[in-house]
């Protein structure tokens, strides 16, 4: 069993995404990210960075005591590694794999993520901030849409780096993108968007919550945390 230390955002969706399409079974545990629940020290324990998601395997691998992994990139390389699934067993098509999941952590998630803040949830409107971070969420869009030219998937078959990419590309309105302008990854994103694992793993999304606008105090705990302030 898979305990998913959960809540519906765009890295959060990566996990379920996964488990979804493995069938493998597992247990949402909400973490009300908006209320706080990340700081919770039962929550620190199994991820100190104080973000969601993160899992605890009570079944690893050669048995032992439960192993508990933070960080989605991490856990979708534990998890593909665990199963044998989504990702080639072969060094260089795991190494193309990893670098485009890495590619995903580094720029496509961080960038995508500054976008949001900037044109969303920021109190001051700052046009060169929301300027400059819808560029560069066009200029990644590019990057994903020249690298599917020619392929079904980001590395032929469907693996953990589509399931990283794909659901950060799911909120592109928002992000003042259009897929028409980037008929590659269009396709891609349609194509993702139908599996029945990806139909199940956001409808359980909405079951945890439902997307509402986030309240003052929200973005309070979300953007006003330090060291010494939590």
């Amino acid at each position: 069993m898979i305990d998913l230390y959960y809540w519906p955002t765009p890295n959060g969706h990566k996990i379920t995404l996964f488990l979804e399409e493995a069938g493998v079974e597992y247990r949402i545990v909400p973490v009300n990210i908006g209320a706080g629940a990340q700081f919770e020290p039962d929550f620190l324990r199994i991820a100190p960075n104080n973000r969601m998601p993160a899992i605890v395997d009570h079944d690893p691998v050669g048995g032992g005591e439960p192993i508990a992994i933070f960080e989605s990139g991490a856990i979708l390389l534990y998890l593909a590694d665990k199963y044998g699934k989504f990702i080639p067993a072969d060094i260089r098509g795991r190494t193309e794999t990893v670098q485009w999941l890495m590619w995903q952590m580094g720029g496509l998630g961080p960038m995508l993520g500054q976008n949001h803040h900037f044109s969303g949830y920021a109190p001051e409107k700052i046009p060169y901030a929301i300027d400059r971070y819808v560029k560069e969420t066009n200029r990644l869009y590019g990057v994903l849409d020249r690298r599917l030219e020619g392929r079904e998937f980001v590395t032929g078959s469907y693996s953990i780096a589509d399931m990283a990419a794909y659901p950060w590309i799911v909120p592109y309105e928002r992000q003042g993108q259009k897929l028409e302008d980037f008929p590659n990854l269009k396709r891609w994103f349609e194509a993702i968007a139908v599996r029945p694992a990806t139909v199940t793993a956001y409808a359980k999304g909405a079951e945890v919550s439902e997307q509402k606008p986030m309240t003052e105090e929200a973005k309070k705990i979300l953007f006003g945390q330090t060291a010494a302030k939590r």
